[in-house]
């Protein structure tokens, strides 16, 4: 008896274990930016840090997948970012920072709840302290096969639009990837960001920026590591 109990218990350990793993699995497409180039050369690095590179937006649009046992499928969420000094830069503490989160508008307080547990788990203490939580109409178009035309805007609070890299990036010609991507993901690749811009409230402070080496464009998945950035083919 006493070994069949033994059994039973472990049954149950182990189908638990197994449905909150099922309860985080998640998996959909990451695009990001900030006021630094994230793909540039030691030049223009050296210039922008302790100067720029404080503000980012971070958006994940979700393909399928639940999180804390809620479901996901089809939502969106943007975390919008400014910190005390440039983010990335392994020699500076960037903290404190203040996030602005921006929830899709069609889900439900549930969903709302568990898409900010779901970004601050994916960026770690960069979105920790919201300051504002505001729910918006969010559209994501991420073509798939290609990671670098893509476009993001939540409600009338931030729009984020990218581009391929190409020649004219290529300025000092010894350009790299300098930072990783500020959130987890599955695949990232270094993008131009055509437009970069935050008018929403919380931050006490708004932007617009244009055509900086400043964005990533990739997926994200629960199920697999945190992967560094693609390099530019080619380079």
């Amino acid at each position: 008896m006493k070994y069949l109990s033994l059994i039973t218990l472990a049954f149950f350990l182990t189908f638990g274990l197994a449905a909150q793993a099922e309860a985080q699995q998640i998996s959909g497409q990451y695009i990001e930016t900030r006021s630094a180039d994230v793909y540039t050369g030691p030049c223009f690095a050296n210039a922008e840090v302790d100067l720029v590179g404080n503000q980012a937006i971070l958006g994940w649009h979700v393909n399928r997948g639940s999180w804390d046992g809620v479901p996901l499928d089809g939502l969106s969420v943007v975390g919008v970012v400014r910190a005390s000094g440039t983010l990335g830069d392994p020699n500076e503490n960037p903290y404190p920072a203040k996030a602005v989160m921006i929830v899709d508008e069609h889900a439900t307080p549930p969903q709302r709840q568990a898409l900010v547990s779901f970004a601050q788990h994916m960026s770690g203490k960069l979105l920790s302290d919201v300051v504002r939580v505001v729910a918006a109409p969010i559209e994501v178009d991420m073509p798939q096969g290609h990671h670098s035309g893509a476009f993001l805007r939540a409600g009338s609070f931030a729009v984020v639009e990218t581009r391929a890299l190409d020649g004219q990036d290529e300025i000092c010609g010894n350009e790299m990837t300098w930072y990783p991507p500020l959130a987890q993901v599955a695949h990232a690749m270094p993008a131009a960001a055509a437009t970069d811009e935050y008018q929403g409230p919380g931050l006490g402070a708004t932007w617009t920026l244009h055509d900086k080496r400043s964005a990533f464009v990739g997926t994200f998945s629960t199920g697999t590591s945190s992967a560094q950035a693609a390099p530019i083919a080619g380079n």
